[in-house]
């Protein structure tokens, strides 16, 4: 089964730290581009961060200098680790693949992809 899964999601305290994976099942990811993005209660999913096939980065303002995605293409895996959390970043965490063959920046503002994850719940309490 072609599948993404998230994982390392939880309850941690503000200013604590957790670590994401993007787990890809059925496919190998070195030709993707992975996107990370975040839906907070009552609002709608936003991209926060993406890594290029080539690992080029991109944040969005709201966690930049905070999160830092990774990639570890011999596990088939993108990691997202959250520092400094605050109760804003508290959502659920989706991961979503498209190919990145043509170019090598990745977008946080694409509305197509190949593959998604189930989310995993991040809530940072104050």
């Amino acid at each position: 089964q072609l599948q993404l899964v998230e994982s390392g999601g939880g309850l941690v305290q503000s200013g604590g730290s957790l670590r994401l994976s993007c787990a890809a099942s059925g496919f190998t990811l070195d030709v993707y581009a992975i996107v990370w993005f975040r839906q907070a209660p009552g609002k709608e999913r936003e991209g926060i961060s993406c890594i290029s096939r080539s690992s080029i980065r991109n944040y969005a303002d709201s966690v930049k200098g905070r999160f830092t995605i990774s990639r570890d293409n011999a596990k088939n895996t993108v990691y997202l680790q959250l520092n400094s959390l605050k109760p804003e970043d508290t959502g659920v965490y989706y991961c979503a693949a498209y190919k990145n063959l043509l170019r090598p920046m990745c977008s946080i503002g694409r509305t197509v992809y190949d593959y998604w994850g189930q989310g995993t719940q991040v809530t940072v309490s104050s």
